[in-house]
């Protein structure tokens, strides 16, 4: 969307409530909002749904996202499919291929970004580029640049974000994208994505995935009070954030508090999504760890 467009858009708060974490906000701003266009209403049960995804009401999408429902909204219930069920992964990421080797509506972003999503999830980022490509939604644009971001390429998601930024600078995502890149690319722009989160938290109120933002950049300079205090707040105002929690465990380590201190936040984690990239990653590690002692033992 140009940004003649975005100055009258009328999902400008709906949009914000969902890029900054405010989920329940975003939910009940779009069940209030009556709009007389079918295409903005359509983008408007869009982040309804994905804020009900978000906020792991899984059931709400399952059981109003089905075949009847326009095509934009209809990967939704994958997406809610896929992260419900575990044992469907598999079968849910080769159905994923084979819609995405077939003839795909570039315009259909909500496909897109279920899709990239599905690949970073079982950790195929080229994968996600490339179902990504052929799209100039702003979305997408930031969702490349996460992927570009977790295989350390910040020099190629610089590329991307310039173009998000010629698209539209002062979008909320637009600002989030340039806060993810400055985190990577380190040194000074630390500082800048500090600024960033804190312009935001001003502007938007605080939120919990503003104050991981924040609390990243402080961790980053190893300032660790000014994060402890970003995530104690953060904690209050989402108790079952998990961003929260895997920070927390970070924090901990740094600090060098007693191994109870983040165990508790680790079987936190696990009570409330065992499937989670960062439980997962670290149960790998136990079982090569295990395996390597077993190996090594006389």
């Amino acid at each position: 969307m140009n940004r003649t467009t975005d100055q009258v858009d009328e999902l400008f708060d709906i949009k914000n409530a969902f890029y900054t974490g405010n989920y329940q906000t975003c939910i009940n701003e779009a069940q209030k909002l009556k709009i007389a266009d079918p295409e903005l209403a359509l983008d408007r049960d869009v982040f309804m749904y994905r804020s009900y995804l978000a906020l792991k009401k899984f059931r709400v999408v399952l059981e109003e996202v089905g075949p009847g429902k326009p095509s934009m909204l209809q990967p939704l219930a994958m997406l809610a499919t896929f992260l419900t069920n575990p044992g469907k992964r598999e079968a849910i990421v080769s159905e994923v291929d084979s819609i995405m080797a077939g003839n795909v509506d570039p315009n259909n972003y909500v496909q897109l970004l279920v899709a990239a999503t599905i690949y970073m999830a079982v950790e195929q980022p080229e994968s996600a580029l490339r179902v990504l490509h052929p799209s100039d939604h702003l979305e997408c644009y930031a969702l490349k640049i996460q992927a570009l971001l977790s295989i350390n390429r910040p020099d190629l998601a610089k590329k991307e974000l310039k173009v998000m930024q010629e698209k539209d600078e002062d979008a909320t995502i637009t600002q989030l994208a340039q806060a993810w890149t400055n985190l990577s690319l380190g040194g000074d722009k630390i500082q800048e994505a500090y600024y960033i989160y804190q312009e935001m938290i001003d502007k938007l109120g605080a939120t919990a995935t503003l104050l991981n933002g924040q609390a990243v950049t402080f961790l980053a300079q190893g300032k660790y009070a000014e994060a402890e205090s970003a995530l104690n707040e953060a904690m209050e105002r989402d108790p079952n954030n998990a961003d929260t929690l895997v920070n927390m465990i970070v924090l901990s380590q740094h600090q060098g508090k007693a191994p109870e201190v983040s165990n508790r936040y680790l079987s936190q984690l696990k009570d409330m999504d065992p499937n989670h990239s960062y439980v997962v990653k670290l149960g790998k590690k136990e079982e090569d760890f295990d395996r390597m002692v077993k190996q090594y033992a006389i």
